[in-house]
């Protein structure tokens, strides 16, 4: 069987050990060198090749940002960032997700975390996991500069009084509801979607991201300075607007409720589904409950299933037009797949022309 051949970076010496022990302990991995900063990082991916690194954000003479874009311009591999649950810390696994890595780690207790052993298994599953992910369009992401992808202005959006709802029955539904999840490798394709949604985008928008606590404020503020819509993390019993993207808190589930004419974000912190809280299925079956709103749903890249018996319940009881990313640009193709596995997908699309297809769907 051939091993897994990591190159662990981190400047220091103790974390570079400790990480590489935990490694060393999985027989399909093997760690064939260690690095003690970003420029170290770069001579030994030309020089050993190796399938996956692992490597600290912050680190002295080059950090960990710097070397990823010169790693994904250079030789693109899968990286995993380790990172501190600091807020600079957040904001920069934020950037370095943008920047082409396939996922991060969080160290549970700072720069030196003597208690790493309470992630061991995390990292080495995402060790395995990046082995497998498709970094091809990723890269290509980097070596065109998209990494700080500007919004692209579509005309603006015809007046709804001008369109043929859709009718269920009796009810003509004129208003819209766009539901996304995803996971490993989600940041970067959010970004690609809500950058190019126009700035009088007329419905809401709301995103499970599979994070952690911590990590999911700097994703909304980053997206949000990309963005013509404004993006934001949700907040319990915020009245919901159009043109708003909600982004569930990490460690906590988002429920969309109708109370009168409004919607209503309710967060709440019940038991973990699919391995996650957020859960898009969790979210995705409380909008299912709204009857009167067209709703677009919206799977993107990320492993295991999440989302796919939501899903159903929201074809089942409603007006749904479904998209699932491509395999071609999806990082990790397993959130899809079991999406269009349902044969409920209406649409399959490359990320960057999900955009486009959600504005389609809006208009017709």
């Amino acid at each position: 069987m051939k091993k897994i051949r990591v190159l662990v970076v981190d400047d220091s010496a103790f974390m570079r050990k400790l990480i590489t022990d935990f490694l060393s302990e999985e027989k399909k991995i093997e760690v064939i060198g260690t690095a003690r900063n970003g420029e170290d990082a770069i001579k030994k991916v030309a020089l050993l090749h190796p399938d996956v690194v692992t490597m600290d954000v912050e680190m002295p003479i080059m950090n960990g940002l710097v070397a990823l874009k010169e790693i994904m311009m250079k030789s693109p591999i899968p990286v995993i960032m380790l990172s501190s649950t600091t807020k600079e810390g957040a904001e920069n696994t934020i950037k370095s997700l943008q920047l082409g890595a396939v996922d991060f780690i969080t160290k549970p207790s700072g720069a030196i975390s003597l208690d790493l052993h309470k992630v061991k298994n995390e990292i080495i599953e995402k060790v395995i996991l990046a082995n497998t992910a498709n970094i091809r369009h990723i890269s290509s992401d980097v070596l065109n500069k998209k990494s700080t992808l500007k919004g692209i202005r579509y005309s603006k959006i015809d007046s709804y009084k001008d369109q043929v709802p859709t009718a269920i029955g009796k009810a003509r539904l004129t208003k819209q509801i766009v539901c996304i999840g995803t996971s490993t490798g989600g940041p970067r394709a959010l970004q690609h979607v809500l950058t190019k949604l126009p700035i009088d985008f007329q419905a809401p928008i709301f995103i499970v991201q599979h994070m952690p606590p911590g990590f999911t404020q700097s994703l909304a503020n980053r997206l949000n300075t990309l963005s013509m819509i404004t993006v934001k993390e949700a907040e319990n019993n915020e009245v919901v607007q159009n043109g708003i993207a909600y982004i569930a808190p990490g460690g906590s589930h988002l429920l969309v409720n109708k109370t009168g004419s409004s919607l209503i974000i309710k967060l709440e912190k019940s038991e973990i589904r699919n391995g996650h809280r957020p859960s898009v299925d969790v979210m995705f079956e409380s909008i299912s409950e709204i009857y009167d709103y067209r709703k677009i749903a919206v799977i993107m890249t990320g492993m295991g299933s999440d989302g796919t018996e939501g899903l159903k319940k929201l074809k089942s009881t409603g007006v749904v037009k479904a998209i699932s990313e491509s395999e071609q640009t999806s990082v990790v193709y397993g959130m899809p797949k079991a999406a269009l596995n349902t044969q409920l997908i209406d649409k399959v699309e490359n990320v960057e022309d999900i955009a486009a297809s959600i504005m389609d769907f809006i208009r017709n």
